[in-house]
């Protein structure tokens, strides 16, 4: 630098200034500068990456919590010059930001959601630096959080209170399951006793369905049998007739009754006999 040569590496950007006025920045490659007259300053481009120390940050809900976390960040090449002429040590001045950064994410923040969102915390403290750290001309890449570690009787509680979530979660799954059991025999039950009303329906829709065609075929034997007995009584004679009477008077005589009671047509029916067995005793007079 002396003698006015300056090897810049390829990941390295100079900025000139001349008489302490910026002129410009250069590449990589080997450069000569006019010693008293034009001043360059290094500038490296590659990622840092900065490990922030344990500090203690106090939560929405008043809770104090050790917190540390990496940052990596780079200078951005096209405004390289703003990382020497904007800020005297970008450096220590990402690691400050850093800092009241986390502390009002934090303090915006209870500790339960601290604990279960840290990819929020993260991604919005990502957000604030960038848009503090463009004007130094630096790019954040990334934030990760390594650890949230709460006082240890918030720790004690906290277990206490998992402890009795899990439980309580034990017994509800526990009873859930006996109640769906008791559901399941219910329904189980319901589905017998419908099974059953329905077997002895069908039982009795066919018992009745069986005794109405008994009666139907009773019914029709009945009536085949009295057309018969009309079919034959239709051609029977009169004498025929009172000779079946002549017989029924026969089993009446047999009985210890000793009183009977004749119809009108008994009466007219005998006299038609006894016309025809007159009639049948005179032709035989005249015949002999």
């Amino acid at each position: 630098m002396a003698m006015g040569l300056v090897l810049v590496q390829q990941y390295q950007r100079i900025v000139v200034q001349k008489f302490g006025t910026f002129v410009g920045t250069k590449g990589s490659g080997l450069h000569f500068l006019i010693p008293f007259v034009f001043h360059g300053i290094k500038v490296d481009l590659r990622e840092r990456v900065t490990r922030v120390p344990t500090q203690k940050y106090i939560t929405a809900d008043n809770v104090v919590v050790d917190m540390d976390f990496v940052i990596y960040y780079r200078v951005m090449e096209a405004m390289a010059e703003r990382a020497v002429l904007e800020v005297q040590n970008f450096e220590l001045a990402v690691v400050n930001l850093a800092f009241a950064t986390l502390r009002a994410v934090i303090g915006a923040t209870t500790l339960s959601d601290a604990l279960a969102e840290r990819e929020r915390i993260r991604d919005a403290l990502q957000v604030r630096m960038d848009e503090v750290t463009e004007r130094w001309g630096v790019k954040i890449s990334q934030v990760e959080i390594n650890e949230i570690d709460p006082p240890p009787g918030v720790k004690a509680a906290m277990e206490r209170e998992k402890s009795a979530e899990a439980i309580k979660t034990a017994e509800i799954t526990e009873s859930e399951g006996a109640r769906q059991s008791q559901i399941n025999r219910a329904e189980g039950e319901k589905q017998s006793a419908i099974l059953t009303a329905e077997g002895e329906r069908q039982s009795n829709i066919l018992q009745a369905e069986g005794d109405q065609q008994a009666a139907v075929l009773r019914a029709q034997g009945f009536s085949e049998a009295l057309e018969r007995i009309n079919s034959v009584a239709s051609t029977a004679d009169g004498r025929t007739m009172s000779l079946q009477y002549f017989e029924t008077l026969k089993s009446l005589g047999e009985s210890p009754s000793t009183k009977w009671i004749f119809p009108m047509e008994f009466t007219s029916m005998l006299g038609n006999f006894l016309g025809m067995g007159a009639s049948q005793g005179n032709g035989d007079g005249k015949s002999n």
